[in-house]
């Protein structure tokens, strides 16, 4: 089954959940967000961005 990917106008309002609140990039391969900053991955389920610290990858 396909990625769903989010919403373009909820890409351009989502930063990082970090204190430098940087964009983050989709990568429509891997189905995930990317912090421009710190490169935290944040995956994403069902179109909806899972934006936990705790569950970011480097």
């Amino acid at each position: 089954m396909p990625a769903t990917a989010p919403k373009p106008v909820l890409l351009e309002l989502l930063r990082c959940p970090e204190p430098h609140h940087a964009p983050l990039a989709y990568d429509r391969e891997e189905n995930a967000l990317t912090c421009s900053e710190c490169a935290k991955v944040f995956r994403v389920e069902d179109g909806i961005p899972v934006m936990l610290l705790d569950g970011a990858t480097e």
